[in-house]
């Protein structure tokens, strides 16, 4: 049974064969499920909770 991956960046389920693999200097594997998403997190460095079309996104102002 292949294993779902989540994308590191907007948390969608990744299906097998599918997205990008980026591979850091200290091993760490992270799995992108477009180059949308990958762009956004390598190149730009954008925060996903400040994107709108990210669907991990986190409730602001609940304090």
């Amino acid at each position: 049974m292949p294993r779902i991956v989540y994308c590191a960046f907007c948390g969608s389920p990744i299906k097998p064969g599918e997205g990008i693999s980026y591979v850091k200097n200290d091993g760490t594997v992270l799995r992108y499920c477009s180059s949308k998403c990958f762009k956004s997190a390598i190149k730009y460095h954008r925060d996903p909770r400040r994107q709108k079309w990210v669907r991990k996104q986190v409730a602001h102002g609940s304090s």
